[in-house]
């Protein structure tokens, strides 16, 4: 797949006959935004022609971006050394590309897709998109943004606005913003432990303890796991459970995920796996609540933990117990106790955050991003829905995207990165329900 690149271009907002806005205005990051990863991270969407030009592509970009200004934005430092966006309008970078061959299925995650969206490292601009039109009169839209901008709720409300706005109507949904809802609390209440889950010790920079050959050799394997699987998957993980409701197919998958993964890499039974799940603020904060169209990072992470032997020896019910727990676990409380504690120096003293560690290999702990509930396949840009929506490709051993299948009847693919020793063993028992 020989990709070339013709033209690179800022793409600044369009705002019509409108006044156009200061463009001094600089917005401090949130708790939130700077305790996640620190980054770009990129999505690929694929189209079946006819599509629309370029051009009205590009259009509908610049009238989004009137809206969802911080994308055109850039990152500096306040007076007060925090790091904020600068709403500058100084634009997102936008490619064009092309292909002489069809765009073949790209059914299996490769290290072509990189080719699909701009490089990810060294980058000075907050979002990113590259548009390959191929042979067959196919496009492919590979989007990078800046994780510390927003989480991937936000971010798909933004490029659902996006296709809108190339459609010719008008950009929904709005972004909406209040830096007043994360103000900590007077007295602070720290109820709960942040440091351990969303911050560590400043000196801890790399925990993999992996050699750099056996970091080479990672690869990302997509499992599929049509409907019906998962219904049998759910009524065996809530059997016997004791729950009044039965479990959710999140947390069955999860935990049936967790247990083959634990056998593929086959852990010592002494040893302790833990998983993080990110978990959604929106829905969870209550005092005051949180629109779906907050525009930022909203996101805290529940660790589950357990031994290798109980994990795989014990029920599928047992996983999918801690599990739930552990989600239900980060509910208000523990929103609000993590602003009070992010906002205290004394707390603060000598912790940064998690997603600053840098690991590529979290053997044996797993690290679960469930994109099941976002509006990804909304993406119209006037040719109609995409027929196929995957993460780019990110060899970190441990890490779990779980994306709604391009069937559209309930699958799920799973995309897990592993080394490529224990990838045979992990199909072989993926499918198992013992």
């Amino acid at each position: 797949m020989k990709i070339k690149r013709e033209s690179y271009r800022l793409i600044k907002p369009d705002y019509g006959d409108a006044t156009p806005p200061p463009t001094d205005l600089c917005l401090p990051l949130t708790p939130f935004d700077t305790v996640t990863y620190e980054g770009h991270i990129a999505v690929i969407y694929a189209y079946r022609p006819p599509n629309p030009t370029n051009k009205a592509i590009e259009e509908g970009l610049r009238r989004t971006l009137a809206e969802y200004r911080e994308w055109a934005g850039r990152f500096v430092e306040d007076k007060d050394g925090r790091r904020c966006i600068l709403f500058n309008d100084a634009g997102m970078r936008f490619v064009e590309a092309s292909c002489d061959y069809p765009l073949g299925y790209m059914d299996r995650p490769s290290p072509e897709y990189l080719e699909l969206h701009p490089p990810l490292e060294g980058v000075q601009e907050l979002a990113q998109v590259q548009l390959t039109r191929f042979s067959c009169g196919s496009l492919v839209v590979g989007f990078t943004s800046q994780h510390m901008v927003a989480d991937g709720l936000a971010t798909s409300n933004f490029l659902v606005a996006w296709g809108r706005a190339a459609r010719g109507l008008p950009v929904q949904p709005l972004p909406f913003r209040d830096p007043a809802l994360f103000v900590p609390r007077n007295p602070p209440n720290f109820r709960f432990e942040h440091r351990g889950v969303e911050y560590t010790d400043k000196l801890r920079t790399d925990i993999s303890g992996v050699s750099s050959t056996l970091i080479e050799t990672i690869k990302v394997h997509k499992a599929h796991f049509s409907s019906d699987f998962l219904l049998k998957l759910k009524a065996r993980a809530s059997a016997n459970s004791g729950m009044r409701k039965p479990y959710t197919t999140f947390d069955s998958l999860i935990a049936h995920l967790w247990r083959q993964i634990t056998r593929a890499r086959a852990l010592h039974p002494a040893d302790t796996t833990e998983m993080r799940i990110a978990v959604n603020g929106r829905g969870r904060m209550t005092n005051p609540r949180v629109p779906l169209e907050y525009f930022g990072n909203l996101v805290l992470w529940a660790v589950p933990r357990a031994k290798a032997c109980d994990l795989v020896r014990q029920p599928l019910s047992h996983a999918a117990r801690l599990i739930h727990d552990a989600v239900s676990r980060v509910n208000d409380d523990y929103f609000r106790s993590f602003i009070d504690y992010s906002s205290s120096k004394e707390k603060m003293e000598g912790l940064m955050p998690t997603g600053n560690v840098t690991s590529r290999a979290l053997c044996p702990n797993l690290e679960v991003y469930s994109w099941l509930r976002f509006p990804f396949y909304d993406l119209d840009f006037g040719g109609g829905c995409p027929h196929m929506f995957t993460p780019s490709y990110f060899p970190d051993e441990g890490s779990l995207f779980l994306v709604p299948s391009f069937s559209g009847n309930g699958d799920i693919d799973a995309f897990v990165g592993l080394f490529e020793k224990d990838i045979q063993t992990f199909e072989d028992l993926c499918y198992s329900l013992e």
